[in-house]
């Protein structure tokens, strides 16, 4: 996987993309991160990358050629085979009017070879670049940044730590939250060990078994394999009940599922 980021801010990303699984994935040689400076595809003495907007408004808007001068030499494949899926490769604007990244788009692009991020600033990008070069826009939540490198590098680490190799156990990546079930999965399935099935993941515990008073759920530690994938199950379901319900819409659950939901509903009542 190869990942291009374009920014006026090049320094920002030289502490988030430094850690943890996305330095792994490039010492291993899974991943590789360029980050590009839009400001050296200027060709003014002041670099400028920005300019007020046609018809007026607040703010200032990043001008399109310091983004298509960058790209170009960067030999990305033309944006009518990126669209067909003839290359795996895309080109993505970070845009407050984007799309909502998802695990589910996460999975997407991890099964690309290269995604070039174009971090949008101030009050957005010139629109032609999302009309003639990009393939598609994403947002990494409702509300308003000041640009769009934090984006970018949520994004890079969402989708380093599903390349394979990238997770030490890769059957972890199947149990997080949002994740849905796998090809051999059942839909709503979840074992003692993996499949979230769309839902938020069951609570963790471990030693020891009784800090300071507050002990572990007794029946983690009964060794009843059945009982612990009932009782994961359930409180998955009590955990996105509460601080997710929406995602219950887009989940198939079982009969046993509905159950459990019905007297949580009750006893919160």
């Amino acid at each position: 996987m190869k990942a291009d980021i374009l920014t006026i801010f090049p320094g920002f990303f030289t502490g988030p993309l430094d850690h943890g699984i996305t330095r792994r994935a490039c010492e291993m040689g899974l991943a590789k991160i360029e980050v590009h400076d839009l400001r050296q595809f200027t060709h003014d003495r002041h670099r400028t990358v920005d300019d007020r907007p046609f018809g007026g408004g607040e703010g200032m808007v990043l001008k399109p050629e310091p983004i298509f001068d960058c790209l170009e030499p960067l030999g990305i494949a033309a944006r009518e085979q990126r669209v067909s899926g003839t290359v795996r490769e895309s080109v993505i604007v970070l845009s407050a009017q984007g799309q909502r990244f998802t695990q589910k788009v996460a999975a997407e692009l991890a099964l690309l070879d290269r995604m070039v991020l174009i971090c949008g600033r101030y009050e957005g990008v010139d629109e032609r670049v999302a009309d003639f070069i990009a393939d598609r826009e994403l947002s990494i939540g409702d509300y308003v940044l000041s640009g769009g490198e934090l984006g970018a590098a949520v994004i890079v680490e969402a989708v380093m730590r599903l390349l394979p190799g990238a997770v030490g156990n890769e059957a972890s990546t199947r149990q997080e939250s949002f994740s849905g079930p796998t090809q051999s999965e059942a839909p709503g399935a979840a074992d003692s060990t993996c499949g979230s099935g769309g839902l938020l993941d069951y609570p963790h515990y471990t030693r020891p078994a009784d800090f300071r008073g507050m002990a572990v759920p007794e029946v983690l530690l009964n060794g009843d394999h059945q009982q612990i994938r009932k009782w994961r199950r359930e409180q998955a379901l009590k955990k996105t009940l509460r601080n997710r319900p929406d995602l219950l819409e887009g989940v198939t659950l079982s009969d046993e599922d509905g159950r459990i939901l019905a007297r949580i509903k009750r006893d919160r009542n």
